[in-house]
């Protein structure tokens, strides 16, 4: 009877001590069961992910398109469209084309409201003189500021004045009038690093200017402005040899030269 009891206790036994035997023998299933654990969790995680995306609820906003960008794209279209414009009418017309194209518009919007028209015509009226306030002062500027610019052009493009030289007298008709050049033939300009540009006569100027002041009107010309050329002229001719004296103002420019029709 103890030997039947006896066997009896080591059955249930047995596969308690085999597996801690094999699990003391073999300590490499130890890396193995974490490498598993972690796997397990990548996996759990995975799903996780997959059914969070699938649920439309978490999904994060689509971008919406902000309307202050649109608001800039319509700005620059705008402002690019009115320079365009201006820049067509600035080279297909010229001035005067453009007020008289833009006169009646420019009276009609500040043509005063009748006192017979009914509230609702006087309503529109206001309405339409308050809409068109903007494009008439655009209108009025542009005519302002290219008018200045033409000014501008004109005055160093243009002759300062219709005639060259003014009339001889009665007495003088029969004198010829004899044109020398400042720069070449008078005088001569040197320019040196220690003092800069100097202007000096030629020789026998002097002589050359009273000799021939006894017999042509001696007139002077320059291409420099006159502020170059008066200074030059009064220390050169102190006698008055020389009766006009003509510098860059005097010429008409155009295609890069001054000249001058006479």
């Amino acid at each position: 009877m103890d030997g039947v009891a006896r066997s009896r206790l080591l059955v249930p036994l047995l596969p308690r001590i085999s597996a801690r035997s094999f699990s003391a023998a073999s300590p490499a299933s130890e890396p193995a069961a974490a490498a598993a654990a972690v796997a397990a969790s990548d996996a759990a995680a995975a799903t996780d992910y997959s059914s969070s995306a699938g649920d439309p609820s978490s999904a994060p906003p689509p971008p919406t398109r902000k309307p202050l960008g649109l608001l800039k794209g319509g700005v620059l279209a705008v402002v690019a469209a009115a320079f365009g414009a201006t820049g067509y009418v600035s080279y297909a017309y010229s001035l005067d084309e453009i007020d008289q194209r833009t006169r009646e518009f420019r009276k009609s919007s500040k043509q005063p409201i009748r006192d017979d028209l009914s509230g609702f015509e006087k309503f529109q009226a206001m309405a339409y003189s308050a809409a068109m306030k903007v494009p008439v002062a655009a209108i009025e500027f542009y005519l302002d500021t290219r008018s200045q610019i033409e000014d501008q052009i004109r005055g160093f493009s243009e002759p300062s004045s219709d005639k060259l030289l003014p009339d001889l007298l009665p007495q003088e008709q029969h004198v010829f009038t004899l044109v020398l050049d400042l720069n070449e033939t008078l005088v001569y300009s040197d320019w040196k690093r220690e003092r800069g540009w100097r202007t000096f006569k030629r020789p026998g100027v002097d002589a050359f200017l009273e000799h021939l002041g006894k017999f042509y009107e001696i007139v002077v010309y320059s291409d420099q402005l006159s502020m170059y050329v008066d200074p030059v002229i009064e220390r050169l001719d102190p006698k008055g040899y020389v009766r006009h004296r003509l510098s860059r103002v005097a010429t008409k420019y155009e295609n890069g030269k001054h000249y001058r029709v006479w």
